[in-house]
């Protein structure tokens, strides 16, 4: 049943990339911001697997990653990449809230497929972990890229 469920969460991430590809005014920015996402948080990931934090006991690849690739470079990413099309115009604190409603619904998916499911078991790790985590990041990167659009269109 978990290797089901993970072949329709990969399925999933799969429709949102190329739903999320279909704003041509945005197409850099989204692949900027998956591509980002996708590199910072396969940093945290892999720490907090090799610190044991975290186990993912049913994953894609598991001969040769202890990571979970679905979440750190399909999921966790494409969730972003919402996140930045539905706050491309806003202020700081619709950010803020957009980005702590976005990371309550990825955190409350993991607390479920923690809870009844062998994809994902915590160790020293907690939800409270998780939502800090994706925040923070999500949010960083979010940032990140408003900058790199100032910086882009200051030289022009």
């Amino acid at each position: 049943m978990d290797r089901i469920l993970l072949w329709c969460f990969l399925i999933i991430g799969f429709g949102l990339i190329i739903f999320s590809l279909r704003k041509p005014l945005l197409l850099k920015d989204t692949i900027l911001i998956f591509l980002m996402k996708a590199y910072f948080s396969s940093f945290i990931g892999v720490f907090v697997v090799e610190e044991k934090m975290v186990e993912y006991p049913v994953r894609f690849l598991s001969k040769y990653f202890d990571a979970s690739l679905l979440f750190e470079y399909i999921l966790y990413p494409i969730m972003c990449v919402y996140f930045y099309q539905t706050t491309v115009h806003s202020r700081f604190l619709g950010i803020v809230l957009q980005c702590a409603l976005y990371t309550a619904g990825l955190t409350i998916i993991e607390v479920i497929c923690e809870k009844y499911t062998d994809l994902i078991t915590y160790h020293s790790w907690t939800w409270m972990h998780s939502y800090v985590t994706i925040f923070l990041l999500s949010l960083t990167v979010r940032l990140l890229l408003q900058l790199i659009n100032k910086i882009e269109i200051s030289k022009v």
